[in-house]
């Protein structure tokens, strides 16, 4: 069940904020107007955790902004982070799943709820930005057709994840610009 974050359910946001396994990196080209990538292998894994977030109450009130938890039985297990960004687009700033929980539709259910959100609230897509080293996470975003739209190699430059890349991906869904043209805001 995905339950919208309120005051009663505010201390379930970290809840699904665990370790995932960094295996490899996305390397990202851009030829002809067109961003492709392959992979590379890392020889040995390694586990990547980020910090818990300190959550914003402006989350509950804002209609700008929202978080979608999904439970299983009473236990959080999964979240989706969402605001309005300056470009048109729903913004995802975070989406977490528990680990035991992951590869079993749990994303993909949070995903199809912040696509319902950014329709309701006529925006013109989605986006988000990943790590280059979150390989699930991209291979995620590609099968529910997002596309890179950006590759920043200078986000992370000044932090003790310097090694890693910033590839921000979008679902520009035509029924979004859509709406836009149709109903202006």
């Amino acid at each position: 069940m995905i339950k919208k974050m309120a005051q009663m359910n505010l201390k379930d946001f970290n809840k699904p904020n665990e370790p995932f396994v960094v295996f490899g990196r996305m390397i990202p080209a851009f030829e002809n107007g067109v961003w492709t990538y392959t992979e590379e292998r890392f020889s040995e894994p390694y586990f990547k955790q980020y910090e818990d977030d300190e959550m914003d109450v402006s989350y509950i009130e804002d209609e700008g902004k929202v978080v979608f938890l999904y439970y299983v039985e009473n236990n959080c297990i999964g979240r989706i982070k969402i605001r309005s960004n300056w470009n048109g687009y729903a913004l995802i700033e975070d989406i977490a799943v528990a680990k035991d929980y992951r590869q079993k539709g749990v994303g993909t259910a949070l995903l199809h709820k912040a696509i319902e959100w950014a329709k309701e609230n006529r925006f013109c897509g989605l986006m988000l930005e990943t790590q280059d080293i979150n390989v699930s996470a991209c291979r995620f975003y590609a099968k529910h057709h997002f596309i890179i739209g950006a590759v920043d190699t200078m986000l992370y430059s000044n932090l003790p994840t310097a090694n890693e890349i910033a590839i921000f991906w979008y679902y520009p869904n035509p029924f979004f610009f859509l709406i836009r043209i149709v109903f202006p805001q």
